[in-house]
């Protein structure tokens, strides 16, 4: 007998759980894709992709991934040869400099670890040392979706500032977009990228460009650009097929329309950064009550280096598979792997494991499924400390309205 029946809950950070309207938007006959409905609503979308990354920059949309937007970004900022800085928190800044690597750019990783973010002195002192400002950008994540390490993109850019250094500043947002706080324009970012099935609560398909007026002059003379990737054909064509690269994915565009509409315009960015905060400090109240008994560990020891979309945990080895499968098999919850935390096929690696709080996630889905992790660590006997519910409903409770987003007036889209 299993308690697995009914409807499950994928808590793994991406895909992320797809609200029933974006679902319902999507469920529709294929458009015409040359006149008329569809053409009319996707002129309304810009504007409001412009918002969840608050810009008045640019922003190009393609049919991809993430990893289709990190190879978007490099081929219109980078030519062969170019040198990039790459600063690693995690598996997905590692991937993102194998990418850089396989155009061609030479690039060079600062590795911090999976368990801290970027630490900007050591930043300060790779930069320092280009001398000839060879390095033509930097790169890193916002959150990186393995370790759930956030960084400082604010310290980074006050880096380059005050170095004087040329550098691009490039932020993979497909962890933290809609989820955490990201202020593009004030933070001085020039390239950021995401992706649909996370924050913006879109299946997988879409990748997202944003990109400043700088980022778009030092790349006119980008020799990886090629006619797919050019975001200068997909941000300001002239023809509607040009936005996609060709045929637009229609039904990805409607189901986008009504994220969009939930996210912006019914609940507001800022107001869903807050809803992400609280969620996730009610995950770090219950991980830390059980971490005062057994091994159960979270993965980022400082809370203002946790990202508010994904909290990577431990146990000891082989307790987070077995936890993961138990919350799956036996009660309905998947729970995310430990991906890149340890050489996969060691005993290290079943370790760690992931919750995703990320998108269309609210109170009772945070504690259903830290009630059903507590419930797992009891039935396969895995130590752990108690009082992790009461810890995390306290957390909700405590901070209920002491978190106020700027009303739907004072959102930056009035501005764009």
């Amino acid at each position: 007998m299993t308690l697995a029946h009914g409807r499950p809950y994928l808590a793994i950070p991406g895909p992320s759980v797809v609200p029933d309207r974006v679902l319902a938007a999507m469920h529709r006959p294929a458009p015409n894709i040359y006149e008329g409905a569809l053409v009319e609503m996707v002129d309304t979308l810009w504007a409001d992709l412009k918002t969840v990354a608050q810009t008045r920059g640019h922003v190009a949309l393609y049919i991809a991934n993430g990893h289709g937007g990190w190879e978007a970004a490099s081929a219109n900022v980078f030519s062969r040869g170019d040198r990039a800085l790459v600063l690693a928190t995690g598996r997905f800044g590692i991937g993102w400099g194998e990418s850089m690597r396989g155009l061609g750019v030479e690039t060079e990783v600062l590795d911090f670890g999976r368990a801290a973010p970027a630490d900007p002195d050591r930043v300060a002192e790779a930069l320092r040392a280009d001398r000839a400002h060879r390095i033509k950008a930097v790169a890193l994540t916002h959150v990186d979706t393995a370790t759930s390490a956030k960084n400082d993109i604010r310290a980074i850019r006050r880096v380059l500032d005050d170095l004087g250094h040329p550098a691009l500043l490039m932020v993979d947002c497909i962890a933290a977009m809609g989820c955490d706080e990201f202020r593009m324009d004030d933070w001085g970012v020039d390239v950021a990228v995401a992706a649909s099935q996370k924050g913006l609560m879109v299946p997988p398909g879409l990748a997202f460009i944003w990109f400043s007026d700088r980022a778009r002059d030092v790349g006119r003379k980008a020799d990886l650009r090629s006619p797919y990737w050019d975001w200068e054909r997909r941000a300001f064509g002239e023809q509607f097929y040009q936005y996609f690269g060709g045929t637009a994915p229609t039904h990805h565009l409607f189901g986008l329309r009504e994220s969009l509409d939930m996210l912006v315009h019914e609940e507001g960015i800022e107001a869903a950064w807050a809803r992400h905060a609280r969620l996730a400090r009610a995950v770090w109240a219950a991980g830390m009550a059980w971490s005062q008994e057994g091994a159960f560990r979270l993965n980022i020891a400082e809370p203002a280096a946790r990202g508010h979309a994904v909290t990577a945990m431990r146990l000891a080895s082989p307790d987070g598979t077995r936890l993961r499968r138990w919350c799956e098999h036996e009660a309905g919850v998947t729970l995310g792997i430990g991906l890149g935390m340890a050489e996969p096929g060691t005993p290290e690696a079943d370790a760690f494991f992931r919750l995703a709080h990320m998108g269309h996630v609210n109170a009772h889905m945070v504690l259903g499924a830290l009630s059903v992790m507590q419930a797992g660590m009891a039935a396969l006997g895995i130590a752990h400390g108690s009082g992790a519910l009461d810890a995390a409903t306290e957390a909700l409770r405590d901070q209920a309205g002491s978190e106020t987003a700027a009303p739907p007036a004072a959102r930056m889209a009035s501005a764009i």
